[in-house]
């Protein structure tokens, strides 16, 4: 497996063994949302900002390449719906593990979404991905996530930690999934799951203070960082965010320290 060891060793940092991982997946979901325009402008600013990993549709690699600059670790994304479908959550195989090796990438990443209507469609797709990932020694990224008719809080510890634990059962590498209020809450998410847990940034928020305080808080459970899309390529100054948050993920920087960094810029 040391292929596999070798791979997740560009997708993370070394010295501190957590990663920054910034998704830019959202284009095949909802379009060309502010902050995803521009690809090679946003990759760019994303990587200048420290991130160690970014992730990004088959079709987007290519206007995504910058050709120069610090080396980012590239992430594949395999599977995608839309939010004009009949059920944006019923996620399907949009790309494979070979396809993904043929671009050059460091690791794939797929998306489940457990409770709707098409769970066991996708925990199949999961399987056959892990399978292939274990074959070709491609490191898996699971976003795991609740979304249907038995979960009312997609937040709940309850449903967090088993969708978390679900991601480990097959086979991922690194599970990333919401983060659910606080420290104590989340850290039974991480106790719960044996591979490294990072946290989903979720929707647009209001403040920099929100997000950095959820960064602190899934650290502090033992979290191994963070996988944040809106709330890194969509703010004013997506390099100083993601800077930012890699002060915090990486050298232990509190909340306020990251704050003042912002503001400081």
């Amino acid at each position: 497996m040391i292929g596999k060891q070798i791979r997740l060793e560009r997708i993370k940092n070394r010295q501190s063994g957590r990663t920054v991982i910034i998704p830019m997946d959202h284009g095949t979901t909802v379009g060309p949302i502010p902050g995803l325009e521009d690809m090679k402008k946003t990759v760019e600013m994303i990587v200048q900002g420290g991130a160690n990993a970014i992730i990004l549709h088959k079709g987007i690699v290519e206007a995504g390449h910058r050709g120069a600059g610090q080396d980012v670790g590239l992430i594949v994304h395999l599977s995608g719906s839309t939010s004009m479908g009949p059920d944006p959550d019923a996620k399907v195989p949009v790309c494979t593990v070979e396809e993904a090796l043929k671009m050059g990438a460091d690791a794939v990443s797929i998306h489940v979404n457990l409770a709707a209507q098409t769970e066991p469609d996708m925990l199949r797709h999961f399987g056959e991905v892990s399978g292939a990932c274990r074959t070709w020694g491609m490191p898996l990224v699971a976003m795991m996530y609740t979304r249907g008719e038995k979960v009312d809080n997609p937040f709940d510890v309850t449903f967090v930690k088993h969708a978390a634990r679900v991601g480990a059962e097959l086979g991922a590498d690194i599970v990333k999934c919401v983060y659910t209020g606080s420290a104590e809450t989340f850290r039974q998410v991480v106790e719960g799951c044996p591979v490294p847990v990072v946290i989903a940034g979720g929707e647009k928020m209001e403040t920099d203070q929100e997000i950095l305080d959820m960064v602190a808080g899934s650290l502090a459970a033992g979290g191994k960082g963070v996988s944040i899309g809106r709330n890194t390529f969509q703010h004013d100054r997506p390099d100083r965010m993601v800077a930012a948050i890699s002060k915090m993920v990486h050298q232990d920087a509190s909340v306020d320290d990251a704050l003042k960094f912002l503001t400081s810029g």
